[in-house]
Formats: C-alpha cells, structure tokens, sequence
C-alpha cells in the first residue's frame, strides 16, 4: 500500500529533480552576454543555442524514451537521465568552441528529454484525478524554482568569475550526479493506474494508436495549440529577461538575478500553485472550467506585459512583471492534468512526450529564436532598445493561446467522458 505522506515524498523527490532540471537549462541565459562576445556570435545564433539546439533534441529524444516509460521502470529512467544532463552541463564547462559547446548543449536535451514525461506518468499514478492538477502544479515549480536558482546563484558567479562562464557550469552540474542515486534507490515504481484503481493491460497502446487518439480529440488539439503560443510568449521573456534588464536598465548582474530570481520563482511557483488549486476546484463543478480559468488569466496577464517591457523605470517595470509572471503561468497545471487525463492509462507517458514535444519545440526553441533573430533585424532602428520590442512581439502572442483555451473548454466535458469508452467527441473540430 502506497500511504499518502510516501505519494508526498515522491512528488518532492521529482520536484527537486526538475529544479535540478531547470537550473542546468536555464543557467545558459544568465551567460549570453561573456558566450556571445567569447565566440563572436549573433544574437540568433544565440537564441540558436538556448532555444532551438536545446529543444529540438529534447523534444525528439523525448517520443522514444517516453515509449520506454510506457514499458519500462520510469524511476530508473529518471535517474538515468538526471545523471546524462548533469554530466552533460558539468562537461559544457570544458568546451573550447562554439560547436563543442552547441554539441554539449544537445547532450543536455536528450538527457533531460528522461524527465517530465516518465514524472508525469509516476504523478498520475500517485495522485488521483481530484487531486492531480494540485499535484502538477506542485511539480511545475521546479520551472520555476529552478530558473530562480540559476539566475540568483548565475548573477552571483557571473560578479564573481567576471567572464568566466565555464566554472559556474562545472558547479552547477555537479549535484545532479548525487540526487541520481537519491531516484534510483528511494522511488518505488507504482503499478500503472494504482491512483485510480483501474487495471490497465500488459501492453501499451502503440505510438500512432496514442497520437490518433489525441489527435481525434478537439479538446486537445486546442489545448496544445493554446499551451504552444503561450509557451512561445514564456520561453522568448525566460531566456532573454535577464538580457532586457541589463541592455534596457543597465542594471548589475547581481542585482538583475536577485530580482529574476523572485519574480520568477515566487511569481511563477504562485502562479501554478494557484492555477492547479483553483482549476482542482472550479473543474468540480464544471470540467469546461479547467480550460476557461486559463484563458481569463492570460487575457488578464497582457496588460502587465506591455507595462513591464514599455516603462522605462526598472522598478514598475519588475512590479509588472512579477504580476504578469504569475498570471501567465497559471494555465501550467491545467495544461499538464488535462493532458494525462484525456490519455488513456497505457499512454500517459508517450501523451506526455507528445505534449511536450510540440510544446517545447515551439516554446522552447522557436521562442529564444524569435527573440533573438527580432533583436537583430530591429537593432538598426532602435539599437539595444531593440530587446523591448522583440519580447512585445512575442507576448501579444498570447492572445492566440487564450482564444485555443476558451475553444477547448466548449468540448473538454464530452471528451473526458468519452475517455475509457469510446472516440473522443466530434463537436466543434
């Protein structure tokens, strides 16, 4: 028997292996700056390696190994993984060029591609459906606490080494290699649909039966396209927000990551801790509310957005983005629950890598991209002011998000009902 306080413990255990996560990802953006003018590289070339070198591997590597999970011990592939990306960012202190450390860099995504999907499946099995946006909001603060580490602990290394970005990489990897061991020995590996006291077969549904599943499903298919543009809004303002408040506010890197460092890890881990808990609530009485609440906190966060990137006091601009922060990160939990909700039991984890796959391709590698493609098509006009209006380009876009949301919210009753009986709805494709 699986006790409550031991379903506690695992979830803390992978919160900590997704800050951890978070941290060796997130790290690369605090050091744009000392990389750029080492090599003697473009902002998009830049935005190429936090964004696109990252993510496409890490999206790629993640259908198959998400495939093993479906089969396999997700605790070990965990602990797999968090060794491989460890290892991969301590070695990235050693690259002598631009292409080792590109090549570095894709070692780190594939190795953090053994991650969320197999948490993801392990959460669901230990939490059930009442309790399970809680359980993956809870679990999302590692985003966010793991970004707050790598620019608080990144903005106190960057003062301290000067240029040297390589010493803070070695530092940073290296606690990875021991809460590998802690995964390994200390998580048990749940029977697949314990949570909900269901049976599921030996085999897992193939890959094309698991994506001909989701993608019948209109509920779904709005909830990634919605996740997608938000993620593309989130991931452009992560990577290149310590970049804006140095060029834009010339700010001390100390200073920029201790700010960084509160608002997106007290900002977002409020924004998900919220959003799971109020989407556990309202989806109670209506389930079409899990996808309606996200979309009026994304309406709601667009505002702040144009405040924080348009004022030209460092002060309203961090107060506004703090609070644009936690409203843009409220459709996390929800976006990560419905996911495994709608999938049936013997596809969490590859409706998981699915998930995250198209989402972070998108967020994560076109997002950085964007931004620093934007910055250097528009630096002849408006020079190191330029980084403003490339994040205004990509925060508009959550507008998009918001409207999937609400599409999504008109067929999510139907197709969560439909689940374990038939096809997914057909409304409103």
């Amino acid at each position: 028997v699986i006790t409550s306080a031991y379903s506690n413990y695992v979830l803390a255990v992978l919160f900590v292996v997704y800050v951890i996560n978070f941290v060796d990802r997130q790290i690369l953006s605090v050091f744009i700056g000392p990389i750029k003018q080492e090599f003697g590289v473009s902002d998009t070339v830049m935005g190429l390696l936090v964004g696109f070198a990252f993510a496409l591997f890490y999206t790629i590597a993640g259908i198959p190994i998400a495939r093993w999970a479906d089969r396999g011990n997700r605790r070990s592939i965990i602990a797999l993984g968090l060794a491989v990306w460890s290892a991969m960012t301590v070695w990235c202190g050693y690259a002598r060029s631009f292409g080792q450390l590109a090549l570095l860099r894709v070692g780190v995504g594939v190795g953090e591609a053994a991650g969320s999907p197999p948490a993801h499946s392990l959460i669901s099995d230990y939490f059930p459906p009442s309790k399970r946006a809680t359980a993956m909001g809870i679990y999302a603060w590692g985003v966010y606490i793991g970004s707050a580490l790598a620019y608080l602990g990144g903005g106190y290394l960057r003062e301290q080494f000067a240029e040297d970005w390589r010493t803070p990489f070695i530092l940073l990897g290296l606690p990875g290699l021991l809460i590998a061991l802690v995964v390994r020995f200390t998580v048990k590996e749940p029977p697949r649909g314990y949570s909900e006291k269901s049976v599921v077969s030996s085999e897992p549904s193939t890959f094309r039966e698991t994506l001909n599943y989701l993608f019948s499903c209109p509920s779904w298919r709005n909830l990634v396209a919605g996740s997608c543009f938000l993620s593309l809004m989130g991931y452009g303002v992560l990577m290149w927000g310590y970049e804006f408040f140095g060029r834009v506010h010339h700010m001390a890197p100390m200073e920029i990551g201790l700010w960084m460092a509160a608002i997106v890890g007290l900002g977002g881990s409020l924004g998900t801790f919220a959003g799971g808990a109020i989407t556990d609530r309202l989806s109670q009485r209506d389930p079409a509310w899990a996808m309606r609440f996200p979309a009026r906190a994304t309406w709601a966060c667009l505002p702040f957005a144009f405040v924080f990137l348009l004022s030209d006091s460092s002060e309203i601009a961090m107060i506004s983005f703090f609070v644009f922060y936690v409203l843009a990160n409220m459709y996390v939990p929800a976006m990560h629950s419905l996911n495994q909700n709608l999938a049936r039991l013997s596809m969490r984890a590859t409706a998981a890598a699915i998930l995250l796959f198209v989402v972070n391709l998108v967020g994560a590698g076109f997002g950085p991209l964007l931004v620093g493609v934007m910055n250097d098509l528009y630096a002849p006009y408006w020079g190191e002011q330029s980084i403003r209006y490339s994040l205004l380009s990509v925060s508009v876009m959550g507008v998009l998000g918001a409207i999937y949301f609400q599409r999504s919210s008109r067929t999510l009753a139907d197709d969560l009902s439909s689940r374990d009986r038939g096809s997914p709805s057909e409304g409103a494709r």
